[in-house]
């Protein structure tokens, strides 16, 4: 019956491969990124019309002083400063 249920409903197999439902560490908010790593701040990205993209920006800490009392745009002017920037893509589970 699996397969059969599978075929009839596709959607089943990419939730129960990825368990993209499931949000770990429980009762998190990751829009606050602050309250779980230092030196990082939640950003959007719009790559293109309708579609925006969520991101975690953290500076590292040979910067964190240069970072006491900033606001979002010190973080996003950090984004396009000299300094290299490494993206981290954390793979398929629907949450940063």
């Amino acid at each position: 019956s699996v397969p059969f249920l599978i075929r009839l409903f596709p959607s089943l197999l990419t939730k129960f491969v990825y368990l993209n439902f499931l949000a770990f560490p429980f009762f998190v908010d990751f829009r606050r990124p602050e309250l779980l790593v230092n030196n990082t701040i939640s950003l959007h990205l719009t790559t293109e019309p309708g579609v925006t993209v969520g991101i975690w920006h953290t500076v590292p800490g040979s910067r964190g002083a240069e970072l006491q009392g900033k606001d979002q745009r010190w973080y996003e002017e950090a984004l396009a400063d000299a300094h290299p920037v490494i993206i981290y893509l954390h793979g398929n589970g629907g949450t940063r």
